[in-house]
């Protein structure tokens, strides 16, 4: 995109803006009850102008931060969305759900959902992974009954304690090499502060949440239940096989740059090359859908004689039809967060904290959670927070296990009060049934809790190594 031109406007009146810019999002989609997806546009055209960026360029600027949203997530949506609906509509949740339940028990459900969402989330990225685990949370959700939120929440707890604070993901990531810490160790001390703070803020706040909606019912975004015979269901490990292709393919990925990163094969090399095209999370998911729709659809049905063709393509048209809206939604809010970025609030905000003098923890912090409330994107928050702090940090020649921790407490900032300009906020909401109010007061108060508690352990882990 070129240069955009942008009036001087005094910070005061670019907080001002954007306070009520997320006032009138919240009236048009509570109140008026106006589609998120034109209330998310309007409301972007109306606070760029209204920040200073010309009527010339203010239209630029929202397709850029919408399509830069929908190019990173519309792939993953799609292809987590179909491979979801293999897995419900030909048994395969059935089997897992039935499992589990053997297991663990039927008592401790939510808290078996959390711990295979831990699992799952630690090399997969949150929106892909989730997607990915919806149908078993469903399935087991409709076989015990009662509210879905007792085992979604706990799940998704699961799912934002990862994506916040654990490389590979990209904002510790980011962080971590901006800072110059060592990624490692940053694993090792995220673990440290994240596996308590998963199981009381996300796990144990999730089912004390979950008590206040006891009559959630069970989404059918992956279309009807449906119970199969014995001799039609798939085996448990082609199952299992489904599930984990993708997080070897992305670990395959990982390895390979990381051994790049650090010198140890030439970026031309086959096998960094091979990781670079099926590691990444999309196109691990891509070649999942397609083996899922042999191993689960097409060999089974050719076994029975079955017909095949029609039928498979009718799945795929109604696994990707109900989320068009959601890719559509989360699209417009990367609009509102690249206008909110685009007039510079977050950085008039941090660059007068960082003048304060506080504390490098609690500056990182309150640096991480500014930038993540004024754009929405917690990788950006992250980097953009680690970038800021960095200069700082060196001069005090921290050791290696203060300086991850440091990180850890800038990621903790930046998964803290998710909201309307967050694509996350309406990609989970959606796919969860909740209406805007609900996901405030659910995905948005455990992320907040999980930052926080996060960042009171990461501050005891760098006062104790300091």
């Amino acid at each position: 995109m070129d240069e955009v031109v942008l009036a001087e406007r005094p910070a005061a009146l670019l907080v001002a803006i954007a306070v009520v810019a997320i006032a009138v999002l919240l009236f048009l989609i509570i109140k008026v009850r106006l589609h998120a997806f034109f209330s998310l546009i309007v409301v972007s055209v109306l606070t760029g102008l209204a920040a200073g960026i010309s009527m010339g360029d203010v239209v630029s600027v929202v397709i850029d931060g919408f399509s830069t949203t929908v190019g990173a997530v519309a792939l993953l949506v799609g292809f987590g969305a179909v491979l979801g609906r293999l897995v419900e509509m030909t048994g395969g949740a059935q089997v897992l759900a039935d499992k589990m339940l053997r297991r663990f028990g039927e008592d401790r459900a939510p808290l078996a959902l959390a711990v295979a969402s831990l699992f799952y989330a630690f090399p997969i990225f949150l929106d892909a992974g989730f997607i990915v685990m919806l149908p078993i949370i469903y399935t087991v959700a409709r076989r015990l009954g009662g509210s879905f939120m007792l085992y979604v929440l706990p799940s998704i707890g699961a799912f934002l304690m990862m994506h916040a604070l654990t490389p590979p993901h990209p904002g510790p990531t980011a962080a971590a090499t901006v800072m110059g810490a060592d990624v490692g160790m940053v694993v090792v001390v995220a673990l440290l502060v994240g596996l308590p703070t998963w199981y009381l803020a996300g796990y144990r706040l999730a089912l004390l949440i979950a008590k206040r909606y006891p009559n959630m019912p069970v989404p059918n975004l992956l279309g009807d239940p449906k119970d199969y015979p014995e001799d039609e269901l798939p085996g448990f490990w082609t199952i299992i096989f489904v599930l984990l292709l993708p997080l070897g393919l992305i670990f395959f990925n990982t390895i390979f740059s990381t051994l790049e990163a650090d010198g140890v094969v030439a970026d031309d090399s086959i096998g960094y090359q091979l990781s670079r095209l099926i590691g990444t999370t999309s196109m691990a998911l891509l070649i999942t859908v397609l083996l899922a729709m042999v191993l689960l659809y097409v060999l089974p049905r050719r076994r029975r004689r079955e017909p095949i063709g029609a039928v498979l393509e009718n799945l795929v048209d109604d696994a990707l039809a109900p989320v068009c809206s959601i890719i559509l939604i989360t699209g417009a809010g990367g609009a509102f967060g690249g206008i909110l970025t685009e007039t510079g609030i977050g950085q008039t905000l941090a660059d007068g904290l960082d003048a304060v003098g506080l504390p490098v923890m609690l500056a990182g912090f309150l640096i991480a959670i500014i930038f993540r409330v004024a754009q929405g994107s917690a990788t950006v928050a992250a980097t953009t927070a680690g970038s800021i702090m960095a200069p700082a940090v060196a001069e005090m020649n921290l050791g290696a296990i203060p300086l991850a921790a440091v990180v850890v407490g800038i990621c903790a900032g930046s998964i803290t009060f998710s909201h309307v300009n967050d694509s996350g906020f309406w990609l989970i909401g959606r796919f969860c049934g909740f209406d805007t109010v609900t996901t405030l007061k659910t995905w948005t108060v455990v992320a907040t809790a999980i930052g926080f508690m996060a960042f009171v352990l990461a501050s005891g882990v760098y006062l104790v190594s300091s």
